[in-house]
């Protein structure tokens, strides 16, 4: 592409003088630049990427794109865009060969249940002879290898980059989890996704977002343009929580058919009979093709309503029910979510991501029916986010968990102890025993050994993360090994090394919930 042909795709008249000389790149950091490179010049949140064009151009920039109104250097050509984040997705798929285009595209949003959800949706897009990438949280599956992403849904240069390396490893397809910020920011602009699940909808981002409507409208834009593709790859549908209040307010928005799910009883695809023990779950789905039993090797009650929103997906792509249900058997588990520390304990360890207030609940109260003695908490709450809700976590975590262990999550820039007198305010005078330990290694320690026969030990808000960011910058923390290492010195020192299994919970009819009704517990902490 050259500078001539870039202008013609962003649609704006060709500035005098302007070079036909070949792009060499994009970048929309100062310092990736390379000799040849166009740098985007993106308005961020806190600083104008304009500010850094002087350095861009010293290290080789050989063209700007900005918005009206920026104040840059006349040294090199200038495209003057309406919007800068649009423009950088548009040049990025141009320049990585378009691969969306070419590619059954899946996306996932939600607040909590994104990521265990598109591993189940992985697993049933393989059960349909397609060979899918994924793209989310915990890292991203290019071919046979992953690769660690600085966010869930990356900027839009890095994740076409992504996409043409799928392509070029043989992969048809992708599921992506597609957060708010990707949608709100336009890392997502110009990709037409085949197939959309919406999750659940609750506070979250706010900080960020303002308010809760806000939030919602930005994820409603994925479903928005569902079904804007021209030459349609497989058959497009929306997904949808029918136990969730938001589902609602998307279907109007739809321009393509939609299939639900949940334990709603008008759902498609509904489960009954629930039976939650320490190793899966197990449970009934009805569909429209039938009724079967399945045993998931994920723990936690949550993740039936992950497993059914990939369940309906399968079906609404035509996959035979018995194909669907093999493939979301075979889920063995989802790094850092409600994963089970396993080295012959007699109390049960869980490391789980929970990092909002109904995430944070549904784990508590999934892990309370398979408890026969005390839930212990482990949590803190990430520095530079929504103070809004520590105070709200905080009184969930006192009205469900016996003891409370308060300590430090990602403070970056925050106090700790300030951070965890925010949490600390809401839970006052609920019946949990609350202890303080800021520093987290020693918190964890400190609840394995407080931990006997029966308990189930909760360590929460980090999950997958093998970095603790603090004030002066990341350093190693892994919530998973810490805990092994603790539990394993532990039982050297007693010599013991047992386990107790918990009884199982059936959820009989009586109790399922009401119609419309989606209980705290069945809300996934991712």
């Amino acid at each position: 592409m050259t500078l001539e042909e870039m202008a013609r795709l962003l649609n704006i008249s060709q500035p005098s003088g302007l070079p036909a000389l070949p792009v060499e790149g994009l970048a929309y950091h100062s310092r990736a630049v390379r000799p040849g490179d166009v740098f985007v010049c993106i308005p961020g949140t806190q600083v104008d990427g304009a500010r850094f064009a002087g350095e861009a151009i010293a290290r080789g920039a050989a063209a700007l794109v900005v918005e009206p109104g920026a104040l840059v250097p006349a040294e090199v050509p200038t495209l003057r865009v309406p919007d800068a984040r649009k423009a950088l997705a548009c040049l990025s798929a141009e320049m990585k060969g378009r691969p969306a285009d070419h590619m059954m595209v899946m996306g996932v949003t939600g607040t909590t249940g994104k990521t265990t959800t598109t591993h189940f949706c992985e697993a049933v897009l393989k059960a349909k002879g397609l060979n899918p990438g994924l793209v989310g949280s915990i890292h991203a599956k290019v071919g046979d290898t992953t690769r660690l992403l600085a966010n869930t849904t990356p900027e839009s240069l890095e994740l076409h980059g992504l996409l043409a390396d799928m392509r070029s490893a043989g992969q048809d397809s992708v599921v992506m989890e597609v957060t708010s910020h990707a949608l709100a920011l336009e890392r997502v602009h110009g990709i037409h996704f085949d197939l959309a699940v919406f999750t659940n909808l609750s506070r979250h981002h706010l900080d960020f977002h303002g308010n809760l409507e806000s939030y919602f409208r930005s994820k409603l834009r994925l479903f928005q343009n569902l079904g804007t593709r021209e030459r349609r790859l497989c058959p497009p549908f929306a997904v949808l929580n029918l136990d969730d209040p938001y589902t609602s307010r998307i279907v109007p928005a739809l321009r393509v058919p939609h299939v639900t799910y949940g334990l709603h009883l008008e759902a498609h695809v509904r489960a009954e009979e629930i039976v939650a023990h320490p190793g899966g779950v197990n449970f009934r789905v009805i569909t429209p093709l039938g009724q079967k039993r399945v045993h998931l090797k994920l723990s936690g009650l949550f993740n039936v309503p992950n497993a059914l929103a990939a369940i309906a997906t399968g079906l609404a792509q035509r996959v035979e029910l018995e194909d669907v249900l093999l493939a979301v058997e075979s889920v063995t588990g989802v790094r850092g979510r409600f994963e089970l520390v396993r080295e012959g304990q007699d109390f049960t360890t869980v490391v789980d991501y929970a990092s909002t207030p109904d995430g944070l609940r549904s784990v508590l109260e999934s892990a309370r029916p398979i408890t026969p003695g005390r839930v212990i908490l482990v949590f803190g709450c990430p520095g530079e986010r929504d103070r809004g809700q520590r105070p709200l976590m905080g009184e969930i975590a006192g009205q469900n968990a016996d003891v409370v262990v308060l300590t430090s999550d990602n403070p970056r820039s925050e106090s700790p102890a300030s951070i965890l007198a925010d949490i600390r305010r809401g839970g006052v005078g609920t019946p949990a025993t609350w202890e303080v330990e800021l520093d987290r290694g020693l918190a964890i320690s400190r609840a394995v050994a407080m931990a006997q026969p029966g308990d189930t030990l909760l360590i929460t808000g980090r999950g997958h993360e093998t970095h603790q960011i603090l004030r002066d910058g990341a350093v190693p923390f892994d919530d998973l090994e810490v805990a092994r290492q603790a539990v394993r010195l532990r039982l050297n020192r007693s010599g013991k090394r047992e386990r107790r299994n918990a009884s199982p919970t059936i959820w009989t009819e009586h109790r399922r919930p009401t119609s419309g009704e989606m209980p705290a517990l069945l809300r996934d902490p991712r």
